[in-house]
């Protein structure tokens, strides 16, 4: 595709095209991989100073796509979920299949953008790219509950909330990770508006689990620290009358958190 004409007369043309280690848009996994997005001699211009920023909006003509159904399952997500409208849903099937996307920029170099987190197939065409700004967050959003089926993959996009709300990997975003699939386990949904949280001992522990819970601490008021008992990382939790509490196991470091299951790394009372 060269370009679009638009009924008004108006045309869309590609500003570049996507390399990508993916073939096929089922192949790809959720979540994305990295990838490079490389930008047309003739656009090049309007790079001036992306550098600025770490993370782009990136959208994209996902060519794959069936453009005739309107409503689907997210079976890469999870088959067993119910059928939704295809706006709203992040499916690619759709009318337009144009695809928006929030990648990390890793580096630029001349006409290419180093990206992380692209869920692109190789060749794909760019058609436009916008900065993420502060302006962009909502920090507590009201979103359907779509859990992965694969334990693996709702780990993977754990880490991943944790990783972009925390900044750096460390013994309290593992613990938190491995703590919020235990609770989700038991209650579904972590980010639910009748879910309690009250952490002690621990303020990268708190840090993260505020991030992947979206608890705020007023308006309503579901998250609760408090930094009293250093030596002991605890962690409580609320919903509709029913009390969870985890309590890490002593002499519990990075390494033996990654490695550890859940049963394993906490008390359960």
């Amino acid at each position: 595709m060269t370009e679009l004409t638009i009924t008004d007369g108006s045309t869309i043309r590609p500003i570049g095209y996507v390399e990508s280690p993916w073939q096929s848009t089922l192949a790809v996994p959720l979540g994305g991989v990295a990838a490079i997005i490389h930008i047309k001699p003739e656009y090049q211009p309007a790079l001036y100073r992306i550098g600025d920023h770490s993370h782009l909006w990136v959208l994209s003509w996902f060519g794959q796509a069936d453009r005739s159904v309107l409503r689907v399952v997210p079976s890469k997500v999870n088959p067993n979920l119910p059928e939704h409208g295809v706006f709203g849903l992040r499916s690619a099937a759709r009318p337009n299949p144009i695809a928006l996307t929030l990648v990390k920029l890793e580096k630029v170099e001349a006409d290419r953008l180093f990206v992380h987190d692209f869920d692109a197939v190789d060749g794909t065409l760019i058609l436009d790219i916008k900065p993420y700004f502060d302006a962009d967050i909502v920090f507590s959003p009201t979103t359907p509950y779509l859990p992965p089926r694969e334990y693996q993959t709702r780990k993977a996009l754990f880490y991943k909330q944790a990783l972009a709300h925390h900044g750096e990997h460390c013994l309290g975003l593992e613990l938190a990770v491995k703590m919020a699939l235990m609770v989700e386990s038991h209650f579904g949904q972590i980010q639910s508006p009748d879910l309690q949280l009250r952490v002690e001992g621990d303020a990268c522990l708190a840090d993260v689990l505020q991030g992947l819970t979206r608890a705020r601490l007023a308006n309503p008021a579901r998250f609760f620290y408090q930094n009293n008992k250093p030596l002991q990382k605890r962690v409580q939790w609320r919903k509709n009358g029913q009390i969870l509490t985890l309590t890490v196991r002593p002499n519990v470091d990075i390494n033996t958190a990654s490695q550890l299951s859940e049963q394993e790394l906490f008390i359960q009372e």
